[in-house]
């Protein structure tokens, strides 16, 4: 039976962040297995987050609120930032009670966390699932704008109770923003096994397709497939390739497959989990990459473990810890950031037909390496802790 948190009561949580399920992607499902792990802890947890392209409304503990969206259907850049952030000043200030409040990106998010919990003497914890300052100079951001960047990012670390970082480099770059190194942890990154599998349906196609399913920016540079496609398109008519997600690049790449390969590329809005898993299962392979040069070398892209966990081979191409471990263990395929390179992965995907025990050490791998309910925990140990550090033990995740 699981404890309850408190010598009298539950422990109380607010977690604040600009995406939350039914949305797509790796926060959502993160902060959803925290929020499901803090829950059958005993806490009591209130999510304050927008309202999705899909409508969703407050229901329950989520409180949503509406917020502007670029054109991608993303929340990102300053005027939906703001959207988000300047009402959830005032909703923290003025909302329920709480023992400590969770905060995802952006750091204005945080900063707003950190002022609202002065000002109501609680304890936060910022989710680092990356870091701000450093994707901004990847993408060039220079000047007055990288230095207030970076001034807020140090403002949102540096006030927290405690930092869960998704990596040890997430984990580096945080203690360089200036936190205490004993404030921040690495929790590490993972999937919800649970949702993806390697058994349940699979999505029924006339014929051979591959799935990119995530974000689509300047850090993901998923463009890439597009070219590589276009070079394997004469040799494989039949192949299509579904593009799951949103993200700055998304029209131009768009565009892109429809100037190369009209009618090979298929794109789609951001779905729920299980509605994904059955187009992974029945995939040829599943797509992931991270630009080299843009600031996020060091970035997990977690959507190949999303793919792994359900059996499905991953073309990973570009930089970044994903790719070696691609490689040693023999789940797949990795390439340079080029389409030439690319290519050829994608022609061996191709062409390799998986057997189900394949599928099975792939499944098996994921599930072991990679689990988000083990994360969660960690996590939530942390949170906790940085509620009530007199009453519960030192957490004891990595750090």
């Amino acid at each position: 039976m699981e404890r309850t948190i408190g010598p009298d009561r539950p422990l109380r949580v607010i977690l604040a962040s600009r995406l939350y399920e039914p949305e797509a992607g790796a926060a959502p499902f993160r902060l959803a297995a925290l929020v499901s792990r803090l829950e059958s802890r005993g806490a009591e947890v209130t999510v304050m987050t927008t309202r999705p392209p899909s409508g969703e409304r407050t229901t329950g503990r989520i409180r949503r609120w509406p917020v502007l969206r670029d054109r991608g259907g993303a929340v990102r850049g300053y005027l939906p930032y703001a959207s988000f952030d300047v009402p959830l000043f005032l909703r923290l200030l003025f909302g329920p009670r709480a023992d400590v409040v969770v905060v995802e990106p952006p750091p204005t998010t945080g900063v707003v966390v950190r002022i609202t919990s002065w000002l109501r003497r609680r304890p936060y914890v910022y989710y680092s699932a990356d870091v701000t300052t450093v994707a901004a100079r990847g993408i060039g951001v220079r000047g007055p704008a990288l230095r207030m960047v970076r001034g807020l990012e140090r403002a949102a670390v540096r006030g927290a109770a405690a930092v869960l970082a998704v990596s040890y480099h997430v984990r580096d770059e945080v203690v360089a923003l200036g936190a205490g190194p004993d404030r921040v942890h690495d929790v590490g990154t993972g999937i919800d096994t649970g949702v993806f599998t390697a058994d349940g349906p699979v999505r029924d196609e006339p014929g051979p397709y591959l799935v990119y399913g995530g974000t689509m920016s300047e850090i993901q540079g998923a463009g890439v497939f597009i070219d590589a496609l276009a070079r394997i398109v004469p040799e494989h008519p039949e192949v299509r390739l579904h593009m799951f997600g949103q993200g700055v690049e998304r029209d131009a790449i768009a565009a892109r497959a429809e100037e190369l390969v009209p009618g090979a590329v298929l794109f789609h809005d951001p779905v729920p989990g299980a509605e994904l898993a059955p187009w992974l299962r029945g995939a040829a392979a599943a797509l992931a990459s991270v630009r080299p040069g843009r600031g996020y070398d060091f970035a997990f892209a977690t959507k190949a473990f999303v793919a792994l966990a359900c059996g499905t081979p991953v073309v990973y191409a570009g930089v970044g810890p994903v790719g070696p471990l691609i490689a040693e263990n023999r789940l797949g395929w990795v390439a340079e950031w080029d389409e030439e390179a690319v290519a050829a992965a994608l022609r061996e995907a191709l062409r390799t037909t998986a057997s189900a025990a394949d599928r099975a050490r792939r499944r098996a791998w994921a599930t072991a390496h990679y689990s988000l309910h083990s994360v969660a925990d960690r996590a939530a140990e942390i949170v906790e802790h940085a509620a009530h550090p007199r009453r519960t033990a030192a957490p004891g995740a990595a750090s």
